[in-house]
């Protein structure tokens, strides 16, 4: 089983279908997805602990894309991977919200390596942050972006995994909240 689930939103059938092979042995599951439009609805269905994201994509460019995932309160971390390297292509994306930036042509290794340096930087928990809230038979894996009911795994979005968290771990306000109802 991976150790990583990635989600790769580029174009270049070639370069994704070398990088599946290069990072699976590293534990990395990397998902493709060759548009923009799809990459924004899979990063929205789907919990990843990384997006790959190329700045030029038919459909929705690479911006839009972060910049969408961001307003929608997204805080996968993003690295770009583009042929366009200009420096104020960079800061874009940067000032956007990516995490990392990396131009074409790059070195698989380099990438490897800014992928490892970006998931320890955003999976290990810090020691005075929970990796995992539990109320009742709720239970929410904060470094993954899971959570299940009991035994069963909840397909969430980004949105609804961070409204789920807030309400878990303000479930004092909410407990009130609702007795007040049921006592109004």
């Amino acid at each position: 089983m991976a150790e990583h689930r990635l989600l790769m939103i580029d174009d270049d059938q070639r370069l994704a279908e070398m990088l599946v092979e290069y990072l699976a042995p590293e534990g990395v599951e990397l998902t493709t997805v060759a548009t923009g439009i799809q990459g924004l609805r899979n990063a929205q269905r789907e919990n990843y602990d990384l997006i790959i994201l190329d700045v030029m994509l038919p459909g929705l460019s690479g911006f839009d894309v972060l910049k969408q995932l961001r307003e929608s309160g997204s805080r996968t971390p993003v690295l770009m991977l583009t042929a366009r390297g200009d420096d104020v292509d960079r800061i874009v994306g940067l000032d956007l919200g990516a995490d990392d930036y990396l131009p074409k042509p790059f070195n698989p290794r380099e990438l490897l390596a800014r992928v490892k340096a970006i998931l320890r930087r955003t999976t290990e928990p810090d020691s005075e942050e929970a990796a995992e809230i539990t109320v009742g038979k709720l239970k929410a894996n904060l470094p993954r972006r899971e959570a299940w009911l009991g035994d069963q795994s909840l397909k969430l979005t980004n949105a609804e995994f961070v409204i789920l968290v807030t309400l878990m771990v303000q479930r004092h306000i909410v407990k009130g909240l609702t007795m007040g109802a049921v006592k109004g």
